[in-house]
């Protein structure tokens, strides 16, 4: 659901002229992301495709040791958002493997723009480690 729900808000995204006001200082306001987090490391797009496809990889595999339905839940909602923003490196245009540019546009005018992608990476993975904590045995105990 995470993936679908990306791909087409940023396919809608993609479609505006110019930005909507919504209210306060929400609005949406395309632009395009070629490196990390808050635009970091620009020139690295095509080794953040392939440390992404490394580390979904990785999130896949310690998923299969998950008990708890909401730890399930908010692992697939993590990896959701890890791919949607690496469907947009492979298949955004570029100059090779990886080089797309990830579509934001949730603009807080206050924050860096984001996605819908990158809120499921963030809600997700915060909710996943306050769970593992809540589950972590105290010191001494197992």
């Amino acid at each position: 659901m995470v993936i679908l729900l990306d791909q087409v808000t940023k396919w809608w995204a993609r479609s505006l002229d110019g930005p909507i006001d919504l209210v306060g200082s929400l609005r949406f306001n395309l632009a395009f992301n070629s490196g990390a987090a808050f635009s970091r490391f620009e020139q690295w797009g095509p080794v953040i495709g392939v440390l992404g496809v490394v580390i979904v990889v990785l999130l896949l595999r310690s998923s299969l040791r998950l008990t708890r339905p909401i730890g399930v839940i908010c692992m697939g909602v993590v990896l959701g958002g890890a791919i949607g923003n690496l469907i947009d490196r492979a298949v955004q245009p570029g100059d090779g493997l990886f080089d797309g540019k990830v579509t934001d546009f949730i603009d807080l005018q206050w924050w860096p723009i984001f996605n819908v992608a990158d809120i499921g990476l963030t809600v997700g993975g915060m909710v996943l480690v306050l769970v593992s904590l809540a589950r972590s045995p105290k010191r001494g105990q197992r």
